[in-house]
């Protein structure tokens, strides 16, 4: 029989917490959205150019708004692609 300390998992026992999203735009006090700057609006597509949605890029409504208004803009400007195989 097994001793209580020498109880061994398949898994680890995850003891650190989950980082807490943020909102960097509130943090850093970011106020506009550049449209013309297609490589930090690349941070908020995925590989294959879809938007990322707020609850993984932890963005507030109000700045989520801004973001897909801004990846639209660039998107018809052609600085962003609508669709692609390996954005990033």
């Amino acid at each position: 029989m097994a001793k209580a300390n020498e109880i061994k998992y398949l898994t680890a026992i995850k003891t650190e917490k989950p980082r807490k999203k943020f909102c960097r735009f509130k943090k850093y006090g970011i106020k506009y959205i550049d449209y013309k700057d297609g490589e930090f609006l690349k941070k908020f597509l995925n590989d294959q150019g879809k938007m990322l949605p707020r609850r993984i890029t932890g963005n507030s409504l109000k700045y989520q708004r801004k973001v897909a208004q801004a990846v639209k803009k660039a998107r018809q400007m052609s600085l962003l692609p609508y669709v692609t195989d390996l954005l990033k």
